[in-house]
């Protein structure tokens, strides 16, 4: 018996499983897209809304310097807060006096916390240029020595390839007048 004849697996026709497919891409197209055109639709709508209505309402107009800043019931007065509101111009000049005082000396230490920081700057960057000259002085004389060096062993070279030739020329004198390589002459 095949398995699409089986009871149990009509689920499984092709044209079933089509539309099973079909409506799960709808709903996964739905899902990702749904909340992103709600918001903008939800958007859209109260602003054509709150645009009609913004233009039937007056603006408002708020003068709050005439009003009290503490409204007290009828019968109860406190003046003094509203006094200690009131522009007093001895107490004013007194504050901007004090409050530039204060700007001063705040400028004046952050003058001086500036000086000491150059000062700082300066010491290391002298000692950065003292250690430099010192690895300077190092690094030339390794190149010095290098220098030395390199011409020792060219010198050195010379030296062997002369005797090379002179030992080659030793040689051939020494076969051509019989001497064997190897053998050893007992007189």
């Amino acid at each position: 018996m095949a398995v699409h004849d089986q009871p149990g697996f009509g689920w499984c026709k092709p044209g079933v499983l089509k539309i099973v497919l079909g409506f799960l891409g709808m709903g996964l197209i739905g899902y990702i897209l749904g909340p992103p055109l709600y918001w903008h639709l939800t958007a859209a709508l109260s602003h054509d809304s709150s645009s009609v209505s913004s233009s039937t309402c007056p603006p408002c107009v708020c003068d709050c310097s005439a009003q009290p800043l503490i409204s007290m019931p009828e019968g109860l007065s406190n003046n003094s807060f509203a006094d200690c509101v009131k522009h007093d111009m001895d107490v004013s000049e007194d504050m901007e006096k004090n409050f530039a005082e204060l700007l001063s000396e705040e400028l004046k230490l952050r003058e001086a916390e500036a000086l000491e920081s150059q000062r700082k700057a300066d010491m290391a960057l002298l000692e950065a240029k003292k250690s430099a000259s010192q690895y300077q002085k190092e690094a030339d004389k390794c190149n010095s020595g290098m220098e030395t060096c390199e011409e020792a062993r060219e010198k050195s070279e010379a030296a062997l390839a002369a005797q090379k030739k002179l030992t080659a020329m030793w040689k051939l004198r020494a076969l051509q007048r019989g001497w064997k390589e190897g053998a050893v002459n007992s007189r």
